[in-house]
This record gives structure tokens, C-alpha cells and sequence, in this order.
């Protein structure tokens, strides 16, 4: 039975171009999208620009332009991106079989349903808009309030920095502003989240907003007056027979274009499209915006008697080689056009490059997780899952088809099916599916990649097993040549289906090479109890390469056009090159049973910043991920040796369940090792593209 399933993306700032994260979470919402199409959901999606708020009218004024013609440049480059990335709006979308929407928040369709939001919230609870003052530290770039608990001192006495852009916020003076009571909604929502644990996913940002909630709700600050590059408040009866002044708080704004994209939720009865999508509705979004969707914005939905979204589903911050993208650090400013052309290198089908690149930040790390890209990995992972495995499937079998098969798929011999390899691979092939789709479902499309390369890796173990070449040597087995035929082409023919939500090109080229003729809108996902019976007409024909493999030499070239030099770089090795002859070896300590060291739990950490511990000249405080929800704070007696500027980025070796312990005022939550005795050496690191919190043993 066909379900309705619409999800979104937040729509994007109009301050910069596309960067990585802005790509994955546009990735993971339209792989979910193509998903659920294949399943047989009426399917809707949606992405967009935010062009309101203080930080664009600032942009503008700085570059000599009014507002609107500065979000009129802008926004194409975000489409345009989109179209390069394979998503396709326009005429292009036709072919997913759902439609796709690109929304901007000066549009007049999202300005109205906005307007409405105000006036429902306010002729149903008019008490929950009031007037009143406010003053306190405001971040720009977050256009948000924060506590001094909620931020970070600065280097200057007096300076607070925002923990999410690392820059100075500002104090704002008392200035009139309509206020949302958002204290009146800690209850509703908290019991609205117990009873729908959905809600919120994954669970870990679950229990985050419910302990944010039980720490009680402050109203919230829904309009301003310092600036005029939003929408206004309608009918302000602060000023009334006047132009507005106020003008509306920019996540108020913002966050409703997911409804004003669907029509008026006011109307009666409501759009259409309303009716039909908005009980479905899942919100891809990054953990630093969890607030503003799974507390601001059902509030508002609440007070206007409107229905929550069925699921915000959030997802963690990429770093680049464990340093947070920003925009002031050259290395960490990815393109991913520009990764996904570089990927598609020598490929036969161009496109496959955007796939490369889609692969990997959907297999790499899981939905939920904080994700490293590590330029090193990324190769790694292309030419072991992608040249090594598939690429080899796709191009292996289909030869075979076309020389031993003459361009046809042999014939399925049942009893033969039931035994041996064949058997095997079908075992494999339809529990793979199936966990493919749970996971997809459940929105883990890493454990949906995972399943789906274990048929990928089967194939390739059936063709060995098999021997095609040596079966068709002898007339007379031809018989058991022409069903390992048909069970090969049964393999690509599943591999085709499961792999096209997240390589859709690749899936495309595979069908034209198989001759199935499956448009992409038609093609559903496989049934799990109908391997080798399910194949379609086909007419092979032999492929051209799709993911040539990436050599050492290639390799250092990329890199090297991926990672530009630092200005001043930071190299972690000691401060004093240890020039001097070695000290003598200290003598070993007793030996301890394997159980006593069991009992110590090593893990790769990746340290995420460092600064030194006051007056303590050998102490590092350091920050590390060790793949957990927080960062861990670990100090460790190597400043003498390395400069804290030289440790971001290295992965290092960590004792994870060491009690914690005060050091000069600051609690250590673990232990880096290092070698050597009086003096530190070296420390115990990394040097593969292993993710944090990946056991040592």
C-alpha cells in the first residue's frame, strides 16, 4: 500500500557557497527519497535557500547591494550545486518518479503561510505574543540568545565566543521585542516525546532535548526592531495605523517553509497537500540546529493547533581531517563538485564520480555519528568497496554474459538452485536485501550500504566458486553454465536495484549495460523471496570502466590539490629534534596475564583542539573524540615535547576507561600514550584513516 513520505532538508543561509555538509545532508534526504520511491511511497521532497535575518542584511550592506539582489545571486549557486551533485530540480525531476521542490523564503507563497502562522498563534492563544524587553549575547551567524553558560570565553577579558562558529558574539542593549511563550511548552513537548519516541532520532539527540526541556523553558525573543530585512509582524498592534516595525524573528521564518512548500495549513479544509504530506514529513537535519527543530519550531506548531512532524532526524558535524570546516581555513573549504569531478577521474560515466563521493559519506559513518573525511580513507574506501568490489562484479559478469552467454542469461535450472553455491548466493542475496531495506527504513543507510556490498562481495565469492570459464570449456555442462549465467545476471540485476538510492548513475549504466530498459522512476526495490526468479528481459552487452582504480601516484596528486599548503604548518613532532644517542632501555615490568590486560580498554582518539593547562608547564589540556556523543577532556604531560598547536588532527592511542582524576583543576577523562621515560618521545598515533573510538586490541 502506498504511504505518503515527505522529507526536507533545512534550507540553506544565503551567506556562502555549498560546502561539504551542506552536500551531505542534501545527500542523505534524497537517498531517503529515492528509497522510498523504489519501495512504492508517494514520495515528496524539499530543499532551499533562508534569505531573512540580520546576517544578510549585514552581507549585503558590506558588498553595496540591497538584500534581495544579494539572495537573488546567491541562491542559483545552492541550485546549481544540487543539479551538479545529481539531485536534479526542473525538468530533471520528472525522472525520480516524486517531486522535488527548491523553496526561498522571499518567495510571496512562503511570506503568506508565515503571516498566517503568527495570526493562528495569536487568535488562539493571545497571550503566548506578548511585548516586552530583553537584552543578552547574540551570535549572528546563529541568529540566536545564548546564557555565558552556553558559550566559551574568549581570548580578551569580557569576550564570549559562540561554540558552533568559534567568533565573538555581540551584547545587545534592551530593545523592545515580541516575545513566544515557550515556557508554557516544556510540559506538552516532553510528553508529546514520550509518547512518539520517533520524534526525535537518532536516540542520542533524543535524550539531549529532553534533558534541555527538564531543565525548564525561557520565552523566547520572536521579533526584531534593530533591522528591517524580514518579514514584518502583521498588523502590529504595538504601532498600529503605522508601517510595521518589527519584523519577524528569522527561525519563526524560517523553519515554516516546510509547511508554506505544502500550500495553507489554515485553509479549510486544508491544501491538499498538506493533508497528504504533512503527517509524513521527516526533517533531515545537523545537530547544531537539534533545537530550533525538535523545541522552537513544534512550539509554534502547537500554539497555532497545528500537527508536529512526524520525525527530526538528526545527524552530526564532518570535519576534514579533524578540523571543523570554516571557512577562514583553507583546508577545510571542500567543494563537492569538485571532490565528485576529481573522483570520476578516467570513469566511462562521469557521473559515477558524484556516486564516489555519495558512497562514501553515506557508508563511512553512521547517520548520527560525527564524520572525519580523511582524503586518505576516501581513496581507500573508492578502490577496496567500489573499484575493487563492485566496479569488478559489474565488469567480470558482464563479460562472461556476453562471451560465454552470447548476450543472453541462460536459463534457471531449479534443482540446482537449491544446492551449493547457488544456494549460498541466494541466501545471502535475500537477507541482504531485506536488512538493506530495515535499514534504510530506519534511516541508517551506512548498515543499508553494508548489507547491500555483502551481496556485492557474495557475487564475486559465486564467480570464483563457479568458474564459468572452465564450465564452458565442456559442451556438456552447458546446462550448469547456463544457470550460473542466469544466477549472475539475477546478482547484477538486484545490485542494480539496491544500490540506485545512493548511486543512482551507477545504477543507470549498469541497466543500459544489462539492457533492461528500467527507467528510473519505474525500477522498485527487489522482492527478498524471489531471487533468480525476478529477472527481467535482458540483453547484455559488455561494460566500459566505471571506477577505474586509483593508484600511488594519482593518489599524491589528489591530495595534493585537496589539501593546501598551511601557511605557517604545524607538524606534530617534538619541539627538540631528539638528536642525541638513545637512553639506555628501562627494564621490562613483570609480566601480567592476557585478563589483566583485557581489563583495559584502548581506543583511537582523534584530538580535536589543545591548549596548555595554566602554570603547569608540562601539562596539555586536550580535546578528543573518541566516537561518543561528547568530546572528552583528557590532560597529558607532553608539553615539553609537543607544541599545542601541533595535535589537532593526529589520532592518537587512548586509555578509555581509566577513573577519571583531577589535574591542577581541570578533570581528565583518560590517558595518551606515549613513549618514553623522564622525556616524552613520541606519542603512540594512527596512521590510518581508522574512525574515533575504534577499539585497539
Amino acid at each position: 500500500m502506498t504511504q505518503p513520505f515527505y522529507v526536507t532538508t533545512p534550507i540553506y543561509y544565503v551567506n556562502d557557497v555549498p560546502h561539504l555538509g551542506h552536500a551531505y545532508t542534501t545527500i542523505v534526504a534524497d537517498a531517503l527519497a529515492r528509497c522510498h520511491q523504489m519501495m512504492g511511497d508517494d514520495v515528496r521532497y524539499l530543499t532551499g535557500t533562508d534569505e531573512h535575518g540580520q546576517k544578510i542584511a549585514e552581507v549585503a550592506a558590506k558588498r553595496g547591494v540591497t538584500p534581495q539582489q544579494h539572495c537573488d545571486e546567491v541562491a542559483p549557486r545552492f541550485l546549481d550545486t544540487w543539479r551538479e551533485l545529481g539531485l536534479g530540480f526542473g525538468d530533471a525531476a520528472a525522472a525520480h518518479g516524486f517531486r522535488r521542490d527548491f523553496i526561498r523564503t522571499t518567495e510571496p507563497r512562503h511570506t503568506a503561510v508565515v503571516r498566517k502562522l503568527w495570526e493562528a498563534i495569536r487568535a488562539r492563544r493571545p497571550d503566548d505574543l506578548y511585548l516586552a524587553t530583553y537584552q543578552g549575547w547574540y551570535c549572528v551567524g546563529c541568529e540566536a540568545f545564548y546564557t555565558e553558560s552556553q558559550l566559551k570565553a574568549g581570548a580578551t577579558a569580557g569576550e564570549w565566543l559562540c561554540t558552533t562558529h568559534e567568533k565573538p558574539v555581540a551584547w545587545v542593549d534592551k530593545e523592545t521585542s515580541y516575545f513566544f511563550k515557550l515556557s508554557a511548552y516544556a510540559e506538552p513537548l516532553l510528553a508529546h516525546i514520550e509518547a512518539h519516541p520517533e520524534f526525535i532520532q537518532p536516540e542520542q539527540y533524543r535524550n539531549e532535548v529532553v534533558s534541555f526541556l527538564k531543565g525548564g523553558l525561557k520565552d523566547l525573543s520572536v521579533s526584531r526592531t534593530s533591522f528591517t530585512w524580514g518579514i514584518p509582524v502583521p498588523d502590529d498592534p504595538a504601532h498600529p495605523g503605522e508601517a510595521a516595525r518589527h519584523v519577524m524573528y528569522v527561525w519563526f521564518d524560517a523553519l515554516t517553509n516546510y509547511l508554506s512548500n505544502l500550500g495553507d495549513p489554515f485553509a479549510s479544509p486544508p491544501t491538499p497537500a498538506v493533508a497528504t504530506y504533512w503527517p509524513s514529513v521527516v526533517h533531515v537535519i545537523g545537530k547544531d540546529i537539534l533545537r530550533f527543530h525538535a523545541v522552537y519550531w513544534p512550539a509554534f506548531l502547537l500554539a497555532a493547533g497545528l500537527p508536529l512532524p512526524r520525525t527530526v532526524l538528526c545527524h552530526g558535524w564532518w570535519s576534514i581531517g579533524g578540523r571543523k570546516i570554516s571557512k577562514s581555513i583553507p583546508a577545510t573549504r571542500v567543494y563537492p563538485t569538485i571532490l565528485a569531478g576529481d573522483l570520476a577521474g578516467a570513469s566511462s560515466v562521469p557521473a559515477t564520480g558524484v556516486d564516489a563521493l555519495r558512497y562514501f559519506l553515506l557508508r563511512e559513518t553512521p547517520l548520527g555519528n560525527d564524520g572525519d573525511l580523511i582524503y586518505e580513507g576516501l581513496i581507500e574506501r573508492y578502490n577496496a568497496d567500489l573499484a575493487n568490489d563492485l566496479g569488478n562484479l559489474i565488469n567480470r559478469s558482464l563479460t562472461m554474459l556476453v562471451r560465454f552467454g552470447g548476450g543472453g542469461v541462460g536459463a534457471r535450472d531449479e534443482a540446482r538452485a537449491a544446492t551449493g553455491p547457488h544456494a549460498a548466493l541466494a541466501t545471502v542475496a535475500a537477507a541482504a536485501i531485506k536488512d538493506a531495506q530495515a535499514a534504510f527504513t530506519a534511516f541508517a543507510p551506512s548498515r543499508g550500504l553494508e548489507a547491500v556490498w555483502r551481496l556485492v562481495r557474495e557475487a564475486n565469492t559465486y564467480i570464483a566458486a563457479t568458474e564459468p570459464w572452465t564450465l564452458a570449456k565442456d559442451p556438456a555442462k552447458k546446462p550448469e553454465l547456463d544457470h550460473v549465467l542466469h544466477t549472475l545476471a539475477a546478482a547484477l540485476w538486484w545490485t542494480r536495484l539496491a544500490i540506485a538510492p545512493v548511486l543512482p548513475a551507477t545504477a543507470l549504466a549498469l541497466d543500459g549495460w544489462l539492457g533492461a530498459g528500467v527507467a528510473e522512476k519505474d525500477a522498485r526495490w527487489p522482492d527478498a523471496a524471489a531471487f533468480g526468479r525476478d529477472v527481467p528481459a535482458l540483453t547484455p552487452t559488455a561494460s566500459t570502466p566505471l571506477f577505474p582504480r586509483i593508484d600511488a601516484a594519482r593518489t599524491a596528486e589528489l591530495i595534493g590539490k585537496w589539501l593546501p599548503p598551511e601557511p605557517t604548518a604545524a607538524v606534530a613532532a617534538p619541539v627538540e629534534a631528539a638528536a642525541a644517542a638513545p637512553a639506555p632501555v628501562a627494564p621490562l615490568a613483570p609480566t601480567i596475564a592476557y585478563e589483566d590486560f583485557a581489563k583495559i580498554d584502548l581506543r583511537v582518539g582523534l584530538v580535536i583542539a589543545a591548549e596548555p593547562v595554566p602554570k603547569a608547564k608540562k601539562l596539555l589540556k586536550l580535546t578528543v573524540d573518541l566516537g561518543e556523543a561528547r568530546h572528552r577532556t583528557i590532560v597529558a604531560g607532553i608539553a615539553e615535547a609537543f607544541t599545542a598547536a601541533a595535535l589537532p588532527g593526529q589520532r592518537v592511542l587512548v586509555v578509555a576507561n581509566l577513573a577519571p582524576r583531577e589535574l591542577r583543576g581541570v578533570t581528565s577523562e583518560g590517558m595518551i600514550l606515549a613513549a618514553g621515560d623522564d622525556a616524552i618521545l613520541a606519542l603512540g598515533t594512527i596512521t590510518a584513516a581508522a574512525p574515533p573510538g575504534t577499539r585497539v586490541k
